[in-house]
């Protein structure tokens, strides 16, 4: 099992230089967002795709179609969220009327990746609309 940490707001600022600027409503439901990814990295570890595909948003599961494919992107994309070694919650950020949770993730390797999960808010709760891998600060390993 992986360990999940709250993350802490200095952290991020060192990690990445990206100032935080929310809503009440939008701090508010990071705890939220923060479960749902959890969750969908819970079912990676457990190579549940079919749990994992239910996490994604309605624009993603029509471009990937099944979970055994969107399963299969994970693993070849991004192998860090497929199998983390840890997690850290970093910040949560309110940009053009979306919701972005930070992420790092340490692999296998022990390698730091960051990672940007936009988010959606639907009638069924938040689901995730994309990650993009940002690249960690110099020295942060």
């Amino acid at each position: 099992m992986i360990r999940f940490r709250p993350a802490i707001a200095a952290l991020f600022l060192l990690v990445s230089g990206v100032a935080l600027g929310l809503t009440p409503a939008a701090r508010a439901d990071s705890q939220s967002i923060r479960d749902v990814i959890s969750s969908q990295i819970d079912a990676f570890l457990a190579d549940d795709v079919v749990a994992a595909f239910d996490h994604a948003s309605p624009t993603i599961q029509r471009i990937f179609g099944t979970p055994e494919r969107f399963g299969e992107m994970v693993q070849l994309g991004y192998p860090m969220v497929w199998r983390p070694a840890e997690v850290t919650f970093l910040s949560t950020e309110e940009r053009g009327g979306r919701l972005f949770q930070n992420v790092m993730v340490r692999d296998a390797d022990g390698a730091l990746h960051i990672l940007e999960y936009e988010m959606i808010e639907g009638a069924s709760g938040w689901k995730i609309d994309g990650v993009r891998l940002r690249a960690p600060a110099a020295g942060a390993a």
